[in-house]
């Protein structure tokens, strides 16, 4: 129990979670997120604790080989294989802001951290009427001191992960679905992130790398 919720954590791998993280929360899933077996691995770990009230896709590299499945297939194929939940929250960042709409980006090994952060931008949109029960939107948590964002990070690091909390727990956000965020207030996206033509060639696109439709 975590503030009164049950709580899962995701973690990469179970060197990773200490005795203290285990006893503080309902339960741990595993999985590298850098391989598609392994994704397929913690939407089943997932489903062993039934429907979720709302799940965050918050895991994210900055560069690399692993960026694309990491930021923008991981969400994806969750999304379309754990049951739906009654809130999706994806992490985005201002960063999406400069991501390229070229989609051939995808699996020619030439997207970059904004490209992804577009792209899950979009998927977060895209999902936001999909399914009747179903809310779902984006947050950009700011640029905070972790580990990914450094030492000189000049947002506050208590604040990068309130918004998400916040849309996770109250009933009166407004709007109910399809929003941006950043620290609780409305932001305009990238205007791609909006438009049913591009959201749609990015479902078709994902579904054809990953061979598992959105449903």
């Amino acid at each position: 129990m975590d503030g009164g919720h049950d709580v899962v954590l995701h973690a990469r791998n179970s060197m990773r979670i200490t005795r203290t993280t285990a006893a503080r929360y309902t339960g741990v899933i595993t999985g590298d997120l850098a391989h598609q077996d392994e994704i397929h691995d913690v939407a089943q770990q997932a489903a062993q604790f039934g429907r979720f009230d709302t799940v965050i896709h918050n895991a994210g590299v900055l560069s690399g080989p692993d960026t694309v499945t990491v930021n923008t297939v991981a969400p994806y194929l969750l999304t379309a294989l754990i049951d739906k939940p009654a809130r999706l929250i994806y992490l985005s960042s201002s960063m999406h802001r400069s991501g390229s709409t070229d989609l051939r980006r995808l699996t020619s090994g030439a997207a970059t951290y904004n490209d992804t952060k577009l792209w899950v931008t979009a998927l977060a949109l895209a999902c936001a009427t999909r399914w009747e029960g179903t809310t779902s939107h984006a947050v950009d948590p700011g640029w905070v001191p972790t580990r990914m964002g450094g030492p000189g990070a000049s947002d506050d690091l208590s604040a990068g992960h309130q918004t998400q909390t916040w849309l996770a727990t109250h009933a009166d956000v407004t709007p109910s679905t399809g929003g941006y965020w950043y620290h609780q207030q409305l932001q305009t996206p990238h205007s791609a992130a909006r438009q049913t033509d591009f959201q749609t060639r990015l479902i078709q696109d994902l579904e054809h790398l990953t061979g598992t439709k959105l449903g």
